[in-house]
């Protein structure tokens, strides 16, 4: 039996240790939005955070992961409430296909939980082990940018600055 935190839940699963955490997530919580696309770790879009860093679920087995803070693209807000980065892409209309999406959501995440200011070229040089065909680059630069801009917002308005 191996614990997992996920989104802020302890969640215990019986799954073998190398089992890769994508199938956990989408097997046994119900948690889809990083998706299965080549299970290489190759193309990006089932990355998820774990303990800050940008993860891909596809080829990390769940026995590293005990004691660790996972958070998938559910985590960041739902439907009903959806968070800065999600609010972000959904604004600046930034997905087409949308199977990618979830993946790069999450690596800009990490990378703005680390640097809120990060610049275009960072956020360029973090999307870059994405792969992604639907030509909507811009927007999804604007998106992150969005977020960026949001979350130093809510930062600031916390610390009083």
């Amino acid at each position: 039996m191996t614990t997992l935190s996920v989104n802020g839940e302890s969640r215990s699963i019986k799954a073998s240790p190398d089992t890769p955490l994508l199938y956990v997530l989408r097997d046994e919580f119900g948690l889809n939005a990083a998706k299965y696309g080549c299970g290489l770790g190759q193309c990006g879009a089932c990355t998820v955070i774990v303990d800050g860093k940008a993860v891909l679920s596809c080829v990390t087995p769940v026995l590293l992961l005990e004691g660790r803070t996972i958070t998938t693209l559910e985590g960041l807000g739902s439907q009903d409430a959806p968070g800065p980065m999600q609010r972000a892409f959904i604004a600046e209309q930034a997905a087409q296909c949308g199977y990618c999406i979830p993946g790069m959501m999450m690596r800009a995440q990490a990378l703005l939980d680390r640097d809120p200011h990060a610049s275009d070229e960072a956020i360029r040089a973090e999307l870059q082990p994405h792969l992604c065909r639907c030509g909507t680059h811009m927007r999804i630069l604007r998106a992150i940018r969005r977020a960026a801009e949001e979350l130093k917002t809510t930062a600031e308005a916390r610390t009083g600055q």
